[in-house]
């Protein structure tokens, strides 16, 4: 009796290790799934040859390599990180770290032109010719004559 619940048991830890594997293992021909996932030829065969490998005393590590080594490292689903696929990993993190940057300077930049003049204008401190301009191109509003805005309203009125 013990002896059989042992195989059982054997048996369940052989089928939990081939089924974690085999999610983690793409399919070669659907290239969408996992080998669990799909009913393809050469998914089923995959999925006997993992659970053949670890009634064999075969590691996970090996098991993994193995396929990598037969079908390529795209038959992985996480790639590992090395020099060739470091641009591949890091890009996200580039691209959000530059348009952080750019957005944080066009802010930086906004907040002091304007709030440093405004603030120079409360202190009694003159401004300079180039900072005059900017300040009067604020403060005085467009001209009334032909603005989209106007012949929209014009529009409108009739």
């Amino acid at each position: 009796m013990e002896n059989k619940d042992d195989e059982v048991k054997k048996s369940q830890v052989v089928e939990a290790r081939a089924r974690n594997i085999s999610h983690n293992v793409r399919c070669t021909e659907c290239g969408s799934q996992s080998i669990e996932d799909s009913q393809a030829d050469i998914a089923i065969l995959l999925r006997k040859l993992i659970r053949d490998e670890i009634r064999s005393g075969k590691s996970d590590k090996e098991i993994y390599k193995k396929l990598e080594e037969e079908y390529g490292e795209t038959v992985l689903y996480a790639p590992k990180f090395d020099l060739q696929t470091a641009a591949l990993w890091l890009s996200p993190l580039l691209v959000a770290g530059a348009a952080a940057g750019v957005w944080g300077y066009k802010k930086h930049r906004q907040k002091t032109n304007v709030h440093t003049m405004a603030l120079n204008l409360v202190r009694g401190v003159p401004l300079t010719p180039k900072e005059k301009e900017t300040m009067l191109d604020l403060l005085i509003p467009p001209p009334q004559g032909l603005t989209p805005s106007s012949l929209w309203n014009r529009w409108r009125g009739r």
